[in-house]
This record gives structure tokens, C-alpha cells and sequence, in this order.
């Protein structure tokens, strides 16, 4: 008898009618002889909805005086659907029951509203699973020691159910979504995308992190560093197709290259539209300036993605970075108020329009000319690129934001991503 834990997202929790078919399924893995464990989220709008009423209330603070109040409010959305889950199992005749995540208890640190979960105390759902019972945990949240309600910040019911995969040490978790797995890019900007049947976790990583929002990055690090299988599949599918089949549907992320894995050298194309770029000129080109640059960011709670440090002239230099479109206002003040004016620096500019596109695949590693062939297909559409940045198994470039799609199309193209490999 295999553990196995379910995720459902909130289009797939949208409605009472969802919610009956997320039950039906359920019950269908239940009655095959598995132990269940099934981590929802809010019903689809819910959680936004409940965060506008507190802006109606009183106006967002500065100095996070509200944070608390907004975890505690935030949870409200798990808690209904999963409770609404539950009566749904128990309508279809098996034994459910629903906990909050201060009831298992998950464990996490207290920054609220980006909570990080530090332990899960597994007892009281294994007590209920060896008792027959189908167990519901709100996603999304936990509770710190002094007993307040924590979120992990949104998209944290991933997190949330990698994490009670990984302490229960289930044989996989399923995060059952409204797309039918992870793709080569966004369909909807290259409708020729193909859908992956497996990708390796350092690829999910990059993809993640690179803009892909088929799951959320923190998912995947958890994913990572406790080896917890991950499958990517649909809950739109009926929910009574046969369950062999469910469990080799969608996308497996897997943690071994082995012969079975696709071979390409560029699996997918990420792109991300929330970037900006903040460049400081004519700073002192000096040991220890980007210390003080970035230092001061950092504290600032602003978090930096790429970085570029021009070439020294006449002992100054010009130092570029991006941070998240929300920030560029906040970072650019920062800059400008205080380190600019500590630093000498000439000028301040930044440009809130661009986009990273990134190419993500394991075979970069032992392939030459992968990042030049980026480069000669975008530079074929007369695209111009303003940062780059490597790794082992990513290269990504900031560009105009008005020739995301176009790059897009280009490099997925390219790297003939559209056709399914030999």
C-alpha cells in the first residue's frame, strides 16, 4: 500500500462542482489501495479577495504592521476548502478528515506572509491513515512557536505539499494543476510547444526560477533536496480515467539522467516578464563596490537576480543589475537617496521594460556553440541583448520586453523544440 499525496490548485478547487470532482479522484486512488494525503489550496480569486477586503479595511503600511493579521486572514481560504474537500470525501462514503496546518503541526519560522517551514510533526496523520482515513491539510500555511498562523507566500501549497511528501516519505506527490504538465514553453506564446514526459530536476529548477509558473521555485528546492518525486498532470482529465494511467500521465520530474530521459540539449525555453534593470554609472571601480551596492539592496529586502560590471575607465565604472518590477521603484529610491550619493556615482537609470528569456536543458553540459546559437537566432530577428547570464545548464539574456514573444518563437524554433526527440 503506497502513501501517496495529492496537490490541487485553486483552479482545480474553483467551484463546489471542482471540488466534487478533486473528491471523486481522490477516492478513486483511495479505494485502489492507497493512503491518501491531499494537500488544496483556496478556491481560485479567494485569497485575493480576502487581502482587497483587508486593503478596504486599512491601507498597506510600510513597516509590515498588518503581517500578522494577514496570515491569519489568508489561512481562512485553505482552511474553507479544505473542510469543503473533506464533507465531499465523507459524501462519498469514506472516512476524511481535515486539518489546518497548526493542527499537524508544520512548523515554520516567523516571517509572515514568506514563512519557511522548518519541521512537520507527522504523528496525528499517520495515526489517521493507519485508522483508514483519507487526511486533507491545508496548504500554504503553518505556525511558528509562539502559536501565530504563518503563510509561505503565494504558490506556497506547493511548497506545502512537497514537504509533507518529503516528511512522510511518500512514494510520490502528484500536483495535479490546469495544465496537463510542463512544456517546452508557454503554449500560448508558441503554439507548437511539446509537452515534456520527464524532466530532470535541475532543468524544473532553472525553469522555475527562470519565470516558468508551472510550479513554484520553493516546491522544487524542497523537491531537490529530499529526492520527493514529483509528477505534473491535469485535473481537468475525467476523473475516472483509469488510474495506471493517471500515474503515467503529465510530466515526471525526475532526479536521474538515465537512458529513458529525453535527450536534448535545450529542453525549454522560460521567459520572464517581471524584471527591471537598475544601472548606477560612473561608480569608483574599487575593491569591495559591489559589497556596497548590493549590501545595502539586500537589506533592503529587495532580492537581485542578473548582475553586469562594466570595464574600469579612468578608475570608474558602471554596475547594472535586476531585481522584480514590484521592487524597481523601492531600489531605485534606495539607490538614489542614499548609495548614490555615498558612492559619487554620476547617474541613476533603470528601465522597468525588459524581459529575461533563458534556455534551460541538461545537454548544454556536454555540448559547445549551445549559447552562440542563442545568439546568432536572436540576433537574426534584430534583437539586442543587454545582460547575459550562465550557468551549467541555463543561459539567459535580458532584452527589450517588446520582443519577449518574438525571442521566444525564435529560439524554441532554433533548437527544433518543437519536435519530438529521436
Amino acid at each position: 500500500m503506497a502513501l501517496i499525496v495529492h496537490k490541487y490548485g485553486g483552479t482545480s478547487m474553483g467551484s463546489t462542482e471542482r471540488i466534487r470532482n478533486v473528491a471523486k479522484r481522490v477516492a478513486k486512488w483511495a479505494r485502489a489501495g492507497h493512503q491518501m494525503v491531499v494537500v488544496p489550496s483556496a478556491m481560485s480569486g479567494e485569497t485575493n479577495r480576502l487581502l482587497a477586503l483587508a486593503k478596504e479595511v486599512a491601507p498597506a503600511k510600510a513597516d509590515d504592521a498588518y503581517h500578522r493579521e494577514l496570515d491569519q486572514l489568508a489561512a481562512t481560504g485553505e482552511q474553507a476548502s479544505s473542510a469543503l474537500l473533506a464533507i465531499a470525501l465523507q459524501a462519498e462514503g469514506l472516512a476524511a478528515v481535515s486539518y489546518s496546518g497548526w493542527q499537524v503541526a508544520i512548523k515554520t519560522n516567523s516571517a509572515f506572509t514568506k514563512a519557511r517551514i522548518e519541521s512537520i510533526d507527522d504523528a496525528r496523520v499517520r495515526a489517521d491513515l493507519a485508522a483508514g482515513k483519507v487526511v486533507i491539510i491545508t496548504g500554504f500555511q503553518g505556525v511558528d512557536d509562539a502559536g501565530n498562523v504563518t503563510t509561505l507566500g503565494r504558490g506556497g501549497s506547493d511548497t506545502s505539499a512537497v514537504a509533507v511528501a518529503a516528511a512522510m516519505k511518500a512514494q510520490e506527490c502528484l500536483i495535479y494543476t490546469d495544465v496537463d504538465g510542463v512544456y517546452t514553453t508557454d503554449p500560448r506564446v508558441v503554439p507548437e510547444a511539446r509537452r515534456l514526459k520527464t524532466v530532470s530536476f535541475e532543468e524544473m529548477l532553472e525553469m522555475a526560477s527562470m519565470g516558468s509558473k508551472v510550479l513554484q521555485i520553493r516546491s522544487v528546492e524542497f523537491a531537490g533536496k529530499y529526492k520527493v518525486p514529483l509528477r505534473v498532470l491535469s485535473s481537468f482529465t475525467p476523473w475516472d480515467i483509469d488510474i495506471h494511467e493517471e500515474a503515467k500521465s503529465g510530466t515526471l520530474i525526475s532526479f536521474e539522467e538515465d537512458e529513458n530521459m529525453e535527450q536534448a540539449v535545450v529542453s525549454g525555453i522560460a521567459f520572464n516578464r517581471d524584471e527591471a534593470k537598475i544601472s548606477l554609472l560612473g561608480v569608483p571601480d574599487t575593491p569591495g563596490i559591489a559589497y556596497q551596492i548590493l549590501g545595502a539592496v539586500a537589506q533592503a529586502n529587495i532580492e537581485v537576480d542578473m548582475i553586469i560590471q562594466n570595464v574600469s575607465h579612468e578608475g570608474k565604472t558602471d554596475f547594472s543589475f535586476t531585481v522584480h518590477r514590484n521592487d524597481f521603484a523601492r531600489a531605485t529610491d534606495l539607490l538614489k537617496s542614499d548609495i548614490a550619493p555615498k558612492l559619487g556615482a554620476r547617474q541613476v537609470i533603470g528601465d522597468a521594460k525588459i524581459c529575461k528569456v533563458s534556455i534551460v536543458g541538461i545537454g548544454m553540459r556536454s555540448h559547445v556553440g549551445v549559447a552562440s546559437k542563442m545568439f546568432r537566432a536572436l540576433s537574426e530577428e534584430g534583437i539586442n541583448i543587454q545582460m547575459i547570464s550562465t550557468s551549467e545548464i541555463k543561459t539567459s539574456v535580458v532584452i527589450d520586453e517588446k520582443y519577449m514573444e518574438l525571442a521566444v518563437r525564435a529560439l524554441h524554433k532554433a533548437f527544433d523544440l518543437d519536435q519530438q526527440p529521436a
